[in-house]
């Protein structure tokens, strides 16, 4: 509310005092709402700042909603109501109750978001994770903002590497321990080929050649994959249950092997292909290495896949906008891919959502070099290490599981949600389950603090004494509760799940820091009611942040 008011009053000052690109900020000092920095006018004018003042006070006097004006060293200071205000603010919350902060768009827009791809035959890992919480999050936030999304799993389903795995199985496989473990299995193989290859170079021959035949149709070659794929989606399907993350497609790189000679075709058409050194390729404006869309042997590559992909998602979903969630080592390839869609006459809105590494102990995790970490084993690690801090919190409580099973998924997924995308995660269970600072355990448990306050308890609004919220410290955090609907824009315009995250913190902070100033259930009636009605708007908003960063609310903890 508070920045509506901000914009029209810009518009209205603008237009009154015909001046341009005015600076109308949220106050620094003292209790005031808005600052107007006067010292570049006085400049312009060549007059003092208190001149201007004057000026922009006969202008303001009587503008609705301010109740008072001052002029504070070289500033035009800008009081609100707080009445009208915060009775505002509560009761909007109150009645939108989960819905707060959420947008319908005047015209349907489709938003296509590709993210989580992992590669089959190989375990979900803990690398996996960004793109996968990222990724769900940002769905959260533009679905919440009126954008229809189409969650794509773009699955790692072909390449050379399943050459490398079917030779890797035929020389060294056991078929008892792969039909017992077989994502394990496959993957120590897969590590193993790479250490046997370093000796061996004909090996990436022998693979290369298996690939080829895969993608001619042999048929036992297939019938591998295809198991690898199987028992691959069980247990990445069993990841996504864990972590709440449902997509609306699993069409993978497989799935494009047919769609490429269209699109080879397409640019020959256009005129774009050129062939250097036996290699078909596009040059690229803009200082940009060249495209590779063919080797010199015919077969396609990745951007020739995504290309495919491309296409296909715009003439299926029928949107202009995609969202690739994928690592910071990725740019390049996302820029040529604008770049050909560009010349093909497309003009997409692609949006590569880059993030850094995890790291763990400060490595970065590697499959071929055996540095791996399981995500399923982490999980169960963080489960269990949430289930002993609890059980010493409250060793009463019943549903201690379900409850640790939230928390310890909860703390990791914050964890890699809490930091600007681009920059590394440290992974470090020990810190990211600590019920206090910045960690998912501590927002879940200022949500069950405000619901231990409020069980038992029955809010009657007739009995709100909405002047208890002219107070500086409860109205410090209505204006909190206030940035929420402007925090989900920004988290979709920055595409930072990292807003909204650091947004709830501070409320959560600004929440417990009240807690630790006033009693909530008090004698006077007319108080406690305004205090439960004020801490209900405040766990609304906290726990709708969580929603929407894709961790679960507890009741107890």
């Amino acid at each position: 509310m508070i920045d509506q008011i901000k914009k029209e009053l810009k518009t209205y000052l603008e237009t009154e005092l015909s001046i341009d690109n005015l600076v109308l900020e949220d106050a620094k000092k003292g209790n005031a709402d808005l600052a107007i920095p006067l010292f570049a006018f006085a400049k312009a004018w060549q007059v003092s700042p208190l001149l201007v003042f004057e000026k922009f006070q006969h202008v303001l006097m009587g503008y609705k909603g301010i109740s008072k004006i001052e002029f504070m060293n070289g500033f035009l200071n800008i009081y609100l109501q707080r009445d009208v205000l915060a009775r505002t603010i509560l009761d909007q919350i109150n009645q939108e109750k989960a819905n707060y902060g959420q947008k319908e768009l005047s015209q349907k827009e489709t938003v296509v978001m590709d993210y989580s791809s992992p590669n089959i035959a190989k375990s979900f890992g803990v690398g996996h994770l960004r793109s996968t919480m990222i990724g769900n999050a940002l769905k959260n936030i533009y679905t919440k903002l009126g954008y229809e999304v189409i969650a794509v799993n773009h699955l790692g389903d072909w390449g050379t590497q399943f050459g490398k795995m079917i030779v890797a199985y035929e020389l060294w496989g056991n078929d008892e321990a792969i039909h017992a473990n077989p994502i394990t299995e496959l993957q120590k193989l897969y590590v193993r080929f790479h250490d046997a290859e370093k000796e061996d170079p004909s090996l990436e021959d022998k693979a290369r050649d298996v690939f080829k035949a895969l993608e001619e149709g042999n048929d036992r070659y297939h019938q591998l994959w295809q198991w690898f794929k199987d028992e691959s989606m069980k247990e990445f399907m069993a990841m996504y249950d864990l972590l709440g993350v449902s997509f609306d497609s699993f069409n993978g790189e497989s799935f494009y092997n047919d769609k490429m000679e269209r699109i080879v075709k397409m640019l020959d058409q256009k005129g774009l292909l050129k062939v250097d050194q036996g290699a078909t390729i596009v040059e690229l404006p803009n200082d940009l290495p060249p495209a590779l869309i063919k080797k010199s042997d015919g077969a396609t590559l990745y951007i020739t896949r995504d290309l495919a992909a491309i296409i296909y998602r715009h003439e299926t979903y029928h949107t202009q906008k995609i969202l690739y969630v994928v690592g910071n080592e990725q740019q390049l390839h996302f820029k040529q891919l604008k770049a050909l869609t560009d010349l093909m006459g497309y003009h997409f809105d692609i949006e590569h959502i880059n993030f850094g590494l995890v790291l763990v102990d400060g490595k970065k995790m590697s499959t071929r070099g055996g540095k791996f970490k399981r995500l399923e084993e982490v999980i169960i690690q963080a489960i269990d290490d949430a289930k002993n801090a609890i059980t010493e919190k409250n060793p009463d409580l019943k549903n201690k599981d379900d409850v640790a099973k939230a928390v310890g998924i909860g703390a990791i997924i914050f964890n890699d949600l809490k930091n600007e995308r681009h920059l590394d995660v440290d992974f470090n269970l020990a810190n990211m389950l600590k019920f206090e600072g910045m960690t998912g355990p501590y927002l879940q448990y200022s949500s069950v603090r405000i619901e231990s306050i409020l069980k038992d308890q029955t809010i009657h609004h007739a009995l709100i004494n909405y002047d208890v919220f002219l107070q500086d410290h409860y109205y410090d955090v209505i204006k909190l509760l206030d940035q929420f609907p402007m925090m989900i824009e920004r988290a979709k315009d920055q595409n930072m799940p990292s807003v909204i995250a650091r947004y709830i913190t501070s409320l959560a902070q600004a929440f417990n820091s009240f807690y630790g100033k006033e009693r909530i259930v008090v004698e006077d009636e007319y108080i406690k009611q305004a205090n439960l009605y004020f801490i209900t708007q405040i766990q609304t908003v906290i726990n709708e942040g969580l929603r929407l960063l894709g961790i679960q609310t507890l009741k107890e903890m």
